[in-house]
């Protein structure tokens, strides 16, 4: 192997090794949805990360999360967090600002009163009360599922995702990885500014600096990345060099983990100042790091290699369909 040869292979071990993480994999198993219910316009849902409804009043946008059993009986106080934590950033994602959670738990005493002061130290974080829910308690399996509520003038949607837009990553990198799970964890370092990052979407939404987002969660970047643009079966080549990256941190695991914050915008051209302005302003990593296209592949690059990771013509990553194509 020459020298020259090197960088590439190891680009397209990068690429296949996001292309087959298990978190994205797992996305395959939404396309259920489809199967039982037909396909939709991703406005209302399946597709975004939440549904916006019209309540002659105006709009809100509904989501949910139902939590990994066996991390909620290994970290209930983690999973009650995380909870919120979902929820919020989908909404977030959709343009909104979080109303309230909704949430469920069934477990025993011990897990539940965990479960529900993780959920209470987030609500304080993101600055979202509990508005109700559901307990019962039972020694069996645990199992958590939380619902949230969000205030939207003008939703962020893949269907708006059209071909010359930028595409910004946003990223919380004042954090460390977890060490027995590929999570991300920033909002301890965060704080009291968690309230305030997860509203900046909705003010760039309103302004018309961002048109669609999606949370990064745990399909990781590139993953999430995919979903974004599965819809229109839109591309991307990714700079890797300019994704806001946390120090020592290895890219690859970056690229795979669920990151508490970070965030992929589409921003109509002209307006990618605008778009990272707001995130920058506090103390958040935001870049520009690649521009949609119509190619339908999601590619990466790295100095003048580049790699596919995704081919949306081929295979989608949800297997989700709409009837409006």
């Amino acid at each position: 192997m020459t020298p020259a040869e090197a960088p590439v292979r190891d680009l397209h071990a990068l690429a296949r090794r996001v292309a087959t993480h298990p978190g994205t994999r797992g996305k395959a198993a939404i396309g259920l949805v489809s199967e039982v219910f037909g396909g939709a316009d991703w406005l209302r849902g399946p597709g975004d990360d939440g549904a916006v409804v019209e309540t002659g009043g105006g709009r809100v946008v509904a989501c949910g999360e139902a939590l990994w059993p066996p991390f909620v009986a290994r970290d209930p106080w983690g999973a009650g967090f995380a909870a919120v934590l979902t929820n919020v950033n989908d909404v977030a994602a959709m343009g909104a600002e979080p109303l309230g959670i909704v949430n469920t738990v069934s477990a025993s005493e011990g897990h539940a009163r965990a479960a529900l002061e993780g959920m209470r130290h987030a609500c304080a974080l993101f600055d979202v009360p509990v508005l109700g829910g559901h307990l019962t308690s039972h020694d069996g399996e645990p199992s958590i599922s939380a619902f949230a509520l969000g205030a939207v003038d003008q939703p962020l949607s893949v269907t708006r995702v059209a071909p010359g837009q930028g595409l910004v990553v946003a990223a919380a990198l004042d954090g460390t990885m977890r060490p027995d799970f590929p999570f991300f964890p920033a909002f301890e370092q965060r704080g009291g500014r968690c309230a305030g990052d997860v509203r900046v979407l909705a003010a760039l939404a309103r302004r018309g600096a961002a048109v669609a987002a999606k949370d990064v969660s745990m399909a990781g970047l590139v993953g999430s990345l995919a979903m974004l643009l599965e819809w229109g079966t839109f591309g991307v080549e990714v700079d890797l060099d300019a994704v806001p990256t946390p120090a020592g941190v290895d890219l690859g695991d970056w690229l795979t983990c669920f990151p508490s914050f970070c965030f992929l915008l589409c921003v109509p051209p002209g307006r990618e100042a605008d778009a990272v302005g707001p995130f920058r302003a506090r103390g958040l990593e935001a870049a520009v790091v690649g521009r949609i296209d119509e190619t339908g592949r999601v590619r990466l690059r790295r100095g003048d290699e580049v790699a596919d990771a995704f081919d949306l013509t081929r295979e989608g990553v949800t297997r989700l369909t709409r009837d409006d194509r």
